[in-house]
């Protein structure tokens, strides 16, 4: 957009905004390394708010304050930072790029209205960032590009440019390239210089014939794309007429199409040498909507009934959100909340709603807290400001029942906010602590991982006794142990054992008697039963053809107790028994000596007797699994998929030349194929899993 340059010395004050069209959020998103959190730290010291940028290598960013951040030299969470630019107060929300943490990027879109796609300079565009920018689309959500790293020496500009373009759209136009020294931007628009040899901010000029020519395709392409976006349909054919198409009609034609997610305007940045900086700028401040363009995500009371449509408006009820939470070792929890409707202030109660993800770990809850201060966040540190209106960001500190995703409104009016969607884990991660004392630690500790972590899911195997977690991947599992570590609870991992069923191979009959003198009184049951194995999936049945009474009626209850009782128990390796009709056909009582725990012992026996009189059938988990993955990585996913003792159901192809593969396989081939995949398609598969039945398990495969 134009050249306006500000840089505010009083930026890194924390001041509250009474105006949602002052404010701006955006969430810069895009591929690990493509130098997003060096980028933001540079716009906080271009608008004032830092005097000095930190480096992501020496672990000293505003943004990556998490300690398994600076330990991996790249962010595994989303934070946020506001700068001043003239008026107004753009939220900087920081996300991670590696895929283990899509989790995190969801959640800073949730809290963003606009979206700033970071693609480092000859880098291309990876299937994560496309199927980001598709998932964006699909909400309308206003979309830019940033090329990065314009001082790599492998930088191509115009090849990213390209390359975006195919990835993304022809939507995809860039709005400055670089000058040949790559030392400042020309503005296509405008036709200004803006030199950065100097440093940031730039001085303004005008560039030398020879850039004009260089540039003159691309500003063609420019002008033509934008005015194809104008409700003014007579520009066209005054542009292909000859006519010049005023600057001033130009850029709100564009700003326009951008914010409402139909033009995707290209701006190179170099946040080593400032470069593109100021540009950014003001291309955020000027094109990128403002929370009154933003949809309000819609809500409901607690119990499910619809509320009116909520808007943007600070006197409006108070619907915010827990988009992330946090545990600071000295200030206890802090959820990090996006208000999207009324105003938030200190110093009063509000209500903490949480429903929906009770399969991830966080059961349905509702609860009153007090609100004792506000903060602006600026990454780890907190700055009190007196409220916070609809549209901005804030954070609140000890509100115990918070968690993320949870509704924050007040009680008076309490309200739940639909979660947003999130990612399924995959990867699971048995954990087993080291002391008695180590469990309690355990236990604290993933309570409060699980209430900040909605991509985590916390599982307690009951047959296995095994704690699972899990994760959405290898850097995702190294993240959550080393927090579990932090908090004092010294755990190892241990290789997860997969829950195995069994069943009779064919039909056998068993004798149980339990005959017993003890003390004066006596123990007597007999019964005899057949067992029979069913299809799967059909569960157990119990038939009583007793005849003549040899089983008292008031004693065949107890027989099935007994059976029922010992197939949990299992037959082989304490695995339980599915699927099989036991029969019970004859037995003896005694008048005096029997009892319900008697026939109860020796239905169990009986059932032990049967197994022993045929084959017992180990049963495994079979999942139906999809797999979404680029056609040039097909053959290798099918390869690895019938290695796995998989049955390929079907393939078909789906657009952006992938094709999804659906297959059942063996849960117990699947413990380790988040990593596996992603290693075979370099990162550009994905895949989701869903429990279809239990099916017999080889022979060979019983002996691993």
């Amino acid at each position: 957009m134009a050249e306006k340059h500000t840089r505010n010395s009083d930026a890194g004050a924390a001041v509250a905004v009474d105006d949602p069209s002052k404010v701006r959020n955006v969430a810069l998103v895009g591929p690990s390394g493509s130098g997003k959190t060096t980028l933001a730290e540079a716009l906080l010291v271009a608008s004032g708010t830092l005097s000095r940028a930190g480096s992501v290598v020496d672990g000293t960013t505003v943004f990556d304050h998490d300690p398994a951040a600076v330990r991996q030299q790249r962010s595994v969470g989303l934070s946020v930072a506001p700068v001043r630019y003239g008026d107004l107060k753009i939220n900087l929300i920081d996300t991670p790029g590696y895929a283990d943490f899509v989790g995190e990027v969801r959640a800073g879109l949730r809290a963003a209205d606009a979206a700033l796609f970071v693609v480092s300079a000859g880098e291309g565009v990876d299937s994560a960032t496309v199927s980001l920018w598709e998932e964006c689309a699909s909400v309308g959500m206003p979309r830019a590009v940033v090329v990065s790293r314009l001082d790599h020496p492998r930088a191509d500009v115009e090849g990213e440019i390209t390359a975006c373009r195919q990835a993304f759209g022809a939507g995809v136009l860039p709005l400055y390239l670089p000058t040949d020294d790559g030392r400042g931007l020309i503005g296509l628009i405008t036709q200004r210089l803006f030199d950065y040899s100097g440093g940031y901010p730039p001085t303004v000029g005008e560039p030398g014939a020879a850039e004009r020519d260089r540039l003159a395709r691309a500003r063609d392409e420019l002008i033509e794309g934008v005015i194809a976006e104008s409700e003014d349909e007579t520009l066209m054919d005054r542009y292909l007429g000859g006519d010049e198409i005023p600057e001033d009609t130009l850029i709100a034609d564009l700003e326009t199409a951008v914010a409402r997610g139909t033009f995707h305007p290209v701006i190179p940045v170099c946040a080593e040498t400032g470069a593109g900086l100021a540009e950014l700028l003001d291309g955020i401040a000027r094109a990128c909507p403002s929370p009154l363009e933003h949809e309000v995500p819609r809500a409901t009371s607690p119990n499910g009934i619809p509320h009116p449509r909520l808007e943007p408006d600070p006197g409006g009820p108070l619907a915010a959100e827990v988009v992330r939470t946090a545990v600071d070792s000295y200030v206890g929890r802090v959820s990090l909340v996006r208000v999207f409707s009324g105003t938030l202030r200190p110093e009063r109660p509000v209500h903490i709603c949480g429903q929906g993800l009770a399969d991830r770990g966080h059961p349905d809850h509702d609860a009153d807290e007090r609100v004792a201060h506000l903060y602006s966040p600026l990454g780890a540190n907190l700055r009190e400001v007196p409220y916070c209106v609809a549209g901005d960001v804030c954070a609140l500190t000890k509100i115990g029942s918070a968690e993320t995703g949870d509704t924050v409104s007040y009680p008076d009016d309490p309200l739940l906010i639909e979660p947003w969607a999130m990612p399924e884990p995959l990867l699971p991660v048995a954990v087993v602590a080291k002391t008695r004392s180590d469990e309690d630690a355990l236990a604290r500790n993933l309570s409060r991982l699980v209430a900040g972590d909605p991509t985590l899911r916390l599982e307690r195997n009951a047959e296995t006794g095994q704690l699972v977690l899990w994760c959405m991947g290898e850097a995702h599992a190294d993240v959550v142990l080393s927090r579990l570590r932090a908090g004092g609870a010294d755990v190892d991992t241990e290789p997860v054992r997969t829950s195995l069923r069994s069943t009779f191979a064919g039909k056998a009959t068993g004798h149980g008697r339990h005959v017993k003198q003890s003390g004066g009184h006596g123990q007597y049951a007999v019964c005899d039963i057949e067992v029979e194995p069913l299809e799967r999936g059909a569960g157990f049945e119990f038939v009583d053809k007793v005849v003549g009474g040899a089983v008292p009626h008031q004693f065949i209850p107890s027989v099935e107790k007994g059976v029922r009782a010992q197939l949990s128990k299992g037959l082989v390796d304490d695995h339980p028994v599915v699927d099989v009709r036991v029969t019970l056909f004859d037995g003896k009582a005694h008048s005096v000596d029997s009892s319900d725990a008697a026939f109860q012992t020796a239905g169990a026996l009986a059932l032990k007797d049967a197994a022993s009189n045929t084959r017992i059938v180990l049963l495994e988990p079979l999942d139906e699994v999809t797999v979404r993955a680029p056609d040039e990585y097909l053959g290798t996913v099918l390869g690895d998929l019938s290695a796995r003792r998989g049955r390929v159901l079907g393939t078909e192809s789906v657009a952006g030349g992938c094709s999804v593969v659906r297959a059942e396989v063996p849960a117990t081939e699947l413990l380790r194929y988040a990593i596996d995949l992603r290693s075979l398609t370099s990162g550009t598969a994905t895949f989701s899993r869903r429990h279809v039945r239990y099916d017999p398990m080889p022979q060979a495969a019983t002996a691993h």
